[in-house]
């Protein structure tokens, strides 16, 4: 019996590398049987000139530079969407007044934003701009749900016993909003990641990572371009997980 589990455990285990590794050998076979580079490069050339690209100085700080600015978007709609989820959930007129506009945001599609953007701001800092426009309504929808589903009669228990406002929020808001509150963050990391990469490569915002992939198109250097989404898709991962790891610490 227990060495049945031991097994079952071990399976479960090695599930996701054996998908990810049939998914790199049909990645692998499909470069092969096209036998164009240009086209298709291969999981082997990729990290190789994944490997390559970070020995040189501007590969980190490339990615520094887009770090600091996309988190520092994501940051402002984090902060920007609590408050404003807040108020709307106090005063009806606030949240009806601003659903307008979070509509027309989230039906905008994001290379419209961005160039509308390019019109406002400086290219440098155009990946600011949209992760902020494309984060914000993600947390205010998600946090004005969880405040409108919050247990009135824990609301109302609190106010009875005349509970502090430091202990209702401990007690009753975080421990109600924080499905909401992870789910919004999850959420939202993803879109301002993507939209702030997708806004580097517009608007041709220099020692970024848009930046390397625009010109990795240009000059048709696929296994450049394949290298950088890697790191695109890894950093996105990794975040994610970071933010949900920080969440979780906050929240308890």
């Amino acid at each position: 019996m227990m060495r049945s589990t031991m097994y079952r455990n071990l399976l479960r285990h090695l599930k996701k590398p054996a998908i990810l590794l049939v998914w790199l050998f049909l990645w692998q076979l499909g470069s092969l049987l096209l036998g164009q580079e240009i086209l298709l490069v291969s999981p082997v050339k990729t990290v190789e000139t994944l490997l390559i690209l970070m020995w040189t100085p501007d590969f980190w700080y490339s990615i520094g530079t887009s770090l600091l600015r996309i988190m520092g978007g994501f940051l402002l709609a984090l902060l920007t969407g609590s408050v404003l989820a807040f108020c709307g959930w106090r005063v009806p007129f606030i949240h009806e007044f601003l659903s307008p506009l979070l509509n027309v945001m989230k039906a905008t599609p994001v290379a419209s934003f961005i160039i509308l953007a390019l019109l406002w701001v400086n290219g440098a800092y155009i990946s600011v701009l949209c992760s902020f426009i494309m984060g914000m309504p993600i947390v205010y929808s998600n946090l004005y749900a969880g405040l409108c589903n919050i247990d009135k009669k824990l609301l109302e228990v609190g106010q009875v016993f005349a509970l502090p406002q430091q202990k209702m929020v401990q007690q009753i808001y975080i421990p109600s909003l924080k499905p909401y509150l992870l789910s919004a963050c999850t959420i939202c990391i993803g879109f301002c990641w993507k939209s702030g990469v997708a806004a580097e490569v517009i608007g041709l915002a220099n020692h970024t990572i848009g930046m390397h992939l625009y010109n990795a198109k240009v000059y048709l250097e696929t296994p450049e371009l394949f290298a950088w989404t890697l790191v695109i898709i890894l950093l996105s991962v990794s975040i994610e997980k970071w933010m949900v790891r920080i969440s979780h610490k906050i929240l308890h």
